[in-house]
């Protein structure tokens, strides 16, 4: 058989429910937005502000980045230039050595006219 505790349990409970007063639920959802809101509101105030933080940091750091890079690139440009220093020293001192060879050989061939 079917006994009183088999009947469900939501049974009965919409018909006990009192009808719902349209102007207390506004005003409730008014009182409700209007003690969190404020603290809402200043959160996102907080939010935007940060956000704006981050993006001057990180406009900061893309400059610091570029300055590093300048830098890099500086010291690459001085060792290019001491190097080329060096080349130029291997040249100067290839040249005064043909010189010295054709005057020697100028002196050979002199003297082997006079010979």
């Amino acid at each position: 058989g079917v006994g009183p505790s088999d009947a469900s349990p939501d049974e009965g409970v919409v018909e006990d429910l009192p009808l719902i007063d349209e102007k207390a639920v506004e005003q409730l959802t008014e009182g409700l937005i209007s003690h969190y809101l404020p603290d809402l509101q200043r959160s996102k105030s907080a939010l935007q502000e940060l956000t704006q933080n981050q993006v001057v940091l990180l406009e900061t750091l893309e400059q610091e980045i570029s300055k590093f890079k300048e830098c890099n690139s500086i010291v690459d440009i001085n060792a290019l230039f001491s190097e080329a220093k060096h080349y130029h020293n291997k040249l100067v001192n290839i040249r005064n050595e043909m010189m010295m060879l054709h005057e020697k050989t100028s002196k050979l061939k002199v003297s082997e006219i006079n010979i």
